[in-house]
């Protein structure tokens, strides 16, 4: 395993990438040949190019691209795209180049890599390498956040048809039927020898520093050694409502010091009963769920300037 920065001199030098872009959303398909020509115009040898049609190959894909031997790895999409190439290139010696082509890009806006395009690529030409953190939940590695209650219950419930016709917009749609129907969870978190009793509809255990597009806190990031596990609000679901409101307004100005953040390495979640878990956005499974870290599990192209632990 080469150190940091030779990987670095070995990106910005000898420019051996290989590029997948999910072309399954609108936004990759459409600018998947403007991707590939602004890697060969930067100087990047292409190993291979692999524009991914249907969600299934990804991980085949990606994988397939990795064994070429790139010094880079460069993946174009959402959240769910970069964590999946994230838990490919988990403790391999090839850097993450991240082109954020989703909705929210919670994981680029993270490590601090822009969401313009051409400000992206530069980043993969005069970046450095960093590592950062990987969650783990099960045997499964992920980037942003493990949620349990509400948000899981959205993933599972949202009709197929609708979010084919709606995309992102079909999870909202489900949230306010579901809502109504909804009952709050009596959660356990047991971390660091100390019990944490909430009732909630929604509980968030996060590994990087935003959320729907939103800080968390000031002071969460990727490269910490730590998790954040918060609940969303209380038992009602009009405080459900105002806690995701002032949560989303309010992340930039609060610390991992406030309540109800709990900051630690990792914890132990039960339910008063079976609750569904989403990872990254993806359902996974029920509770009780152990969620731990991955200390400095993925090498990425961060900007220049980023700190690194």
């Amino acid at each position: 395993m080469r150190t940091k920065q030779e990987l670095t001199e070995a990106v910005r030098h000898d420019r051996r990438a290989a590029l997948v872009v999910n072309a399954h959303s609108r936004r990759g398909r459409r600018l998947y040949h403007a991707v590939r020509a602004r890697l060969v115009e930067a100087g990047f040898t292409l190993l291979g190019a692999y524009p991914v049609e249907r969600p299934g190959d990804l991980d085949g894909v990606l994988a397939g691209a990795a064994d070429l031997g790139p010094d880079l790895l460069v993946a174009g999409g959402g959240d769910g795209t970069i964590g999946t190439a994230a838990r490919v290139l988990a403790h391999r010696d090839i850097a993450l180049g991240l082109l954020p082509l989703g909705t929210t890009n919670n994981f680029a806006r993270t490590v601090g890599v822009p969401l313009d395009l051409d400000a992206a690529v530069g980043v993969l030409t005069a970046g450095k390498v960093i590592d950062v953190d990987l969650g783990i939940v099960g045997d499964l590695r992920f980037t942003n956040h493990v949620g349990i209650g509400f948000s899981a219950d959205i993933m599972r419930s949202a009709p197929p048809r609708l979010k084919r016709i709606a995309g992102r917009l079909a999870y909202p749609a489900t949230a306010l039927g579901l809502l109504a129907r909804h009952r709050p969870l009596r959660v356990r978190v047991r971390a660091e020898a100390r019990e944490h009793d909430f009732l909630t509809h929604q509980l968030y255990v996060a590994n990087g520093g935003f959320h729907a597009g939103r800080p968390i806190t000031a002071d969460a990031n990727a490269d910490d050694r730590l998790l954040v596990a918060y609940p969303v609000g209380g038992p009602s679901r009009r405080g459900l409502l105002r806690a995701t409101a002032r949560n989303a307004a309010t992340g930039h100005r609060r610390s991992l010091r406030e309540q109800p953040f709990l900051a630690v390495r990792q914890l132990w979640v039960e339910t008063d009963r079976p609750a569904r878990i989403e990872v990254d956005g993806e359902p996974y499974g029920l509770t009780p769920v152990r969620i731990g870290l991955d200390p400095n599990a993925l090498r990425l192209m961060a900007p220049a300037d980023s700190p690194d632990r």
